[in-house]
């Protein structure tokens, strides 16, 4: 049996996917205050980023620390998360996550991969 491979999330992915939340969610907040007529639409961008900033920074001590861990039959995540290799059926990228899907149809995130290509590419090799 081969040395199970890791799969951690990475800090520079987590600030990154962050920062274009961050992006989004001040243009909608300003886009919707502007639409509803408010006269200071300009306030939508400190609320956005300060949302965003604030959960960032909340829910950082949980998802940096949430890593898969590849056998030889089965990618074991987080909690309850047990995935055999047999039963996956795609694996897409999503930004800075891998998203697995079952045959079962479960869907699993692997976030904030520094490069999300080479996580799927390890595990569709595994799964070959």
């Amino acid at each position: 049996m081969a040395d199970p491979v890791t799969f951690s999330p990475d800090k520079g992915a987590y600030i990154r996917t962050n920062a274009w939340l961050a992006a989004f969610a001040m243009a909608g907040a300003m886009i919707i205050l502007w639409l509803i007529g408010n006269p200071y639409p300009w306030t939508g961008a400190p609320a956005g980023l300060a949302a965003i900033g604030i959960r960032a920074w909340y829910l950082a001590s949980e998802e940096l620390v949430a890593t898969w861990e590849m056998s030889d039959t089965t990618l074991t995540g987080p909690g309850p998360r047990k995935v055999a290799l047999n039963q996956i059926q795609a694996v897409n990228t999503i930004g800075s996550f891998v998203q697995v899907v079952t045959k079962g149809g479960d869907k699993h995130l692997i976030k904030y991969q520094a490069d999300p290509a080479a996580t799927k590419a390890a595990i569709e090799r595994a799964m070959a």
